[in-house]
């Protein structure tokens, strides 16, 4: 029987965990190359071996998606690697509460760098790669709560509305 992602190249960020981890784990089912990025690499090398002890390919890398340079350097190494991206899901993603009027700037930064900055750094680097291939997908993981705000999410809430914007 076909796997529908056969031989595709998935590159997921924030893998290491929760949705990340899941979807690494079912693309790379459906018979997709998994590129594993996030900044917990114990977590990310566990992934991979559990994925290839179940017979898939795939590769970790430590990955801060703040960094424009971490970026171009994954996007490169796919590249080198394998010549073309069918699939970026841009999930890498922070939550911390706190009301808006007792968060230290710092927090908000923070969050935002991680949630939007990351996600439109995503895009910027895997699009010419994309488009060279002629093809591609990105899949941009926002959140219920960039639809619904809660006052001791509000952070949170934004970054989420602002990746479901920029993906509109």
């Amino acid at each position: 029987m076909a796997k529908r992602f056969q031989d595709r190249v998935v590159c997921i960020t924030g893998a290491a965990k929760g949705i990340g981890r899941q979807a690494a784990l079912s693309f790379a089912a459906e018979g997709a190359i998994i590129v594993a990025t996030d900044i917990e690499a114990d977590a990310g090398q566990s992934l991979v071996s559990e994925i290839k002890t179940a017979g898939g390919r795939a590769q970790f890398l430590e990955h801060d998606v703040t960094s424009e340079e971490a970026w171009a350097g994954v996007i490169d190494g796919i590249r080198k690697d394998h010549g073309h991206l069918d699939v970026l899901i841009n999930n890498a993603g922070i939550g911390m509460t706190g009301l808006a009027h007792e968060m230290e700037l710092s927090l908000w930064r923070k969050m935002m760098a991680v949630n939007v900055d990351g996600v439109f750094l995503g895009v910027k680097h895997a699009l010419p790669l994309m488009k060279a291939a002629g093809k591609g997908n990105i899949i941009n993981v926002s959140s219920i709560a960039g639809i619904r705000s809660t006052a001791n999410f509000s952070c949170y809430c934004a970054t989420k509305a602002a990746v479901r914007s920029f993906t509109k």
